[in-house]
């Protein structure tokens, strides 16, 4: 099992930075594809980006690429959403997911933590 804890998220000017980690535990994290979601109200979840176990492979949605960043570091048991140059449309929550096999699919993942807010200010 992997438990999952975001945290980072709150008011962030557009064009500015905010950086989202999100903290693991359980001994699967290792072997485990992160993938980050997000839901702005009344709107289905959303993909945003997607890293496998080894972070040799990136996914992200085309609505963040050129924008967001995934990373992880599996000594720390944390896998991060970097936001650059947020924009409000981007204003969300925004969950982390661990599962066996990366996707791109909400579906696919298993284990999700509780959420953290952003929201962009224009």
């Amino acid at each position: 099992q992997v438990q999952l804890v975001e945290s980072g998220g709150g008011v962030v000017q557009a064009g500015g930075s905010l950086r989202l980690p999100c903290a693991a535990s359980g001994r699967t994290f290792r072997n485990s594809a992160m993938g980050w979601f997000r839901q702005a109200p009344g709107q289905e979840r959303e993909f945003v980006a997607a890293i496998s176990w080894s972070g040799g492979t990136t996914l992200l949605g085309d609505s963040v690429k050129g924008r967001f960043t995934v990373s992880r570091d599996n000594a720390k048991n944390t896998v991060w959403l970097q936001m650059n140059s947020p924009k409000p449309e981007d204003t969300a929550v925004y969950y982390c997911a661990a599962d066996s096999v990366l996707s791109t699919a909400a579906p696919a993942y298993k284990y999700w933590g509780q959420g953290t807010q952003v929201t962009v200010s224009s």
